[in-house]
């Protein structure tokens, strides 16, 4: 729980209510007293997640995943349980107490992260410095050949390396670490001398959804071996997967409410141009292949996303796995045409925001995409071309979710090429259909390898931890448990019960740490409160066989347990008392094969 105390987390918890907050990362439809939407966590058109405001918890029965709202706002947001409780805490307008950290373990994490954050952002101040000095002369020219201007440059801290040694002698002087320092990625270590990672190279900071930078962008300023760009390396604070360019201005736009689609670009230039020319609501994936991390990152904040890559086939050609990956996380991909071969800075700079803005007007759906990237690079007047275009296009036609959407691309297909519409939905018979399958994609789970024991406690601990009428007149302490998590629930629900205070969900994903066997379990329980899986007359009679089965496997543990004690004993008076509890046994397990279950 990041050190923070029990007492602390459930005030924060009481003082929000998980429906308001949900609400302002999807939209929630109200089904008598519960609230559901499509899942965030996984692509799907029928609304399977479900938040149950009276007990303050969410669980999403497509994928299992559940939690409350601290763990929503810690997906949601791509952060960690900490960050989670700081967002929570500010929405609450409560104070952040001291942590109290619970193992060396969590408070060297925390302070390794704590230090590579005053790293890099004393990194940024000394670039911001160097660039100001006076002797940066060719990071000021290239800037100005870029026609940035100063006010652009500050906005997003741009900076300036003079070499590769200054950088280390200025943070080792500052009192940190050596190893720290190569930690933070700032800095490599060369056969045993430190270098600037980015060693005389122009400096965009990469800075996260909290405003810290946690890493560095280089744009080399003469010809070199190396890559033109480039970017520090991935540390405890910055994986470039799961990271956007320029996500922190994002973030602060769409909670001013002024965020209805995003631009997506490909590096610094482009979205600091775009900016320039008044359109904030730019992010870019710096130069690497779109990620799914980076997709569902994006869905938090859009639904829409409008891709504005350079205009040269070659480049719309290698991102169309990318806006395959958007698309399979259910946000709505239009592709920007761009004259050829220019990119969005080229754009601004050369034809003005206005010409941007009409690119972007005419942005088309991802399937017209498709089909104008088909058609490049054929030669139509070529019968042999012509073929092989129809081939290409009709793949792209069979990857349409609907038909009237098929038959118009057909009718465009046949406009274009000549051939009969007849002919080409014919060939489109014998095109293989894409996988619809990954566009329900659901996160993997383990698979549920319980046995029968096992699945009774299940039922049995999620018909109490729901309050099912059946359970009122059984004495929760007399239930033998077969799993440690539904001992828990348990024991949540008659401490509950002695307080006299009603169930709220929330509080019981304290008790597990996300991603382990025991979360796991809780998730499998709480799907038994999909639908009627817990109500009416059928269900009564399985939650008595159950407690019936968990019962007779007590009492046959027992047993076994009495059988081998009589059998290691040699004392006459020791075998006659186990002789009479198993007789007393025996009579327990026949009572419960009649029916007697009390």
């Amino acid at each position: 729980m990041a050190g923070y105390d029990r007492d602390f987390l459930r005030l924060l918890t009481e003082k929000l209510n998980i429906v308001d907050v949900a609400s302002s990362y999807m939209h929630l439809e109200k089904k008598g007293g519960t609230f559901w939407a499509c899942c965030p966590f996984h692509h799907e058109k029928t609304a399977s997640f479900h938040i149950d405001e009276a007990r303050q918890f969410y669980h999403c029965f497509g994928c299992g995943v559940s939690g409350n709202v601290i763990t929503l706002v810690k997906e949601m947001e791509n952060v960690d349980f900490g960050d989670a409780v700081k967002i929570l805490a500010e929405r609450a307008n409560l104070p952040l107490p001291q942590t109290s950290f619970d193992g060396e373990r969590t408070a060297e994490i925390k302070r390794r992260r704590d230090t590579l954050l005053k790293i890099m952002n004393d990194c940024a101040h000394f670039y911001l410095d160097n660039l100001n000095s006076g002797k940066a002369d060719a990071h000021v020219e290239y800037i100005l050949s870029r026609a940035i201007p100063s006010n652009v440059v500050r906005s997003f801290g741009l900076g300036a390396s003079l070499n590769y040694s200054d950088l280390p002698k200025y943070l080792l002087a500052k009192g940190y670490s050596r190893q720290d320092i190569v930690d933070s990625g700032a800095v490599n270590d060369v056969d045993g001398r430190l270098s600037d990672a980015q060693g005389g190279r122009l400096i965009f900071p990469i800075i996260n959804a909290f405003d810290e930078v946690v890493a560095f962008g280089g744009r080399a300023l003469k010809k070199t071996d190396f890559a033109k760009y480039k970017n520090t390396k991935e540390t405890l604070i910055f994986n470039k997967s799961k990271m956007l360019y320029n996500i922190n201005r994002l973030k602060k736009l769409r909670r001013s409410g002024g965020l209805k689609e995003v631009i997506m670009v490909e590096g610094y230039m482009d979205t600091i141009s775009l900016a320039q020319g008044g359109f904030k609501n730019v992010v870019a994936s710096m130069g690497t292949s779109l990620t799914q991390e980076q997709a569902r990152l994006l869905k938090r904040y859009t639904n829409t996303v409008l891709i504005s890559y350079d205009g040269d086939s070659a480049g719309q050609k290698a991102n169309m796995r990318g806006l395959e990956i958007l698309r399979s996380e259910g946000i709505e991909v239009r592709v920007v045409p761009l004259p050829e071969g220019l990119d969005p800075d080229d754009v601004i700079k050369k034809l003005g925001p206005e010409e941007y803005k009409k690119c972007l007007d005419s942005a088309m759906p991802l399937i017209d995409y498709k089909m104008k990237v088909a058609r490049s690079g054929y030669d139509l007047s070529k019968p042999e071309e012509k073929v092989k275009y129809v081939g290409d296009a009709l793949k792209v036609v069979r990857s349409a979710e609907s038909a009237s959407e098929r038959e118009l691309l057909l009718k465009n297909l046949r406009d274009e090429t000549g051939i009969s519409f007849e002919s080409l939905n014919r060939d489109l018979q014998q095109v293989p259909a894409e996988r619809q399958e990954r566009m329900e994609e659901k996160p993997k789970i383990s698979a549920d390898s319980a046995d029968v024991h096992k699945k009774a406690s299940r039922y049995v601990a999620a018909a109490f931890l729901f309050g099912a009428d059946y359970t009122k007149d059984i004495d929760i302490d007399s239930v033998p448990f077969a799993d440690d998590v539904h001992k828990l629930i348990s024991s949540y629900v008659k401490s509950k019960a002695l307080l006299g205070e009603k169930i709220t969900l929330s509080e019981i994903f304290d008790f597990f740490d996300e991603g382990t066997a025991e979360y796991d379990e809780l998730c499998r329980v709480l799907d038994l409160n999909d639908g009627e899986n817990l109500g009416g007359d059928v269900q009564k009679k399985y939650f008595s066989d159950c407690l019936r089965q968990l019962q007779a496997d007590r009492i046959i543990k027992a047993i076994d347990e009495v059988k081998r004690q009589f059998a290691a004993s040699d004392d006459v008076a020791e075998k006659r008392r186990a002789a009479e509890i198993l007789q007393q046994l025996i009579k327990q397990k026949e009572k419960l094969k009649s029916g007697d279950i009390r």
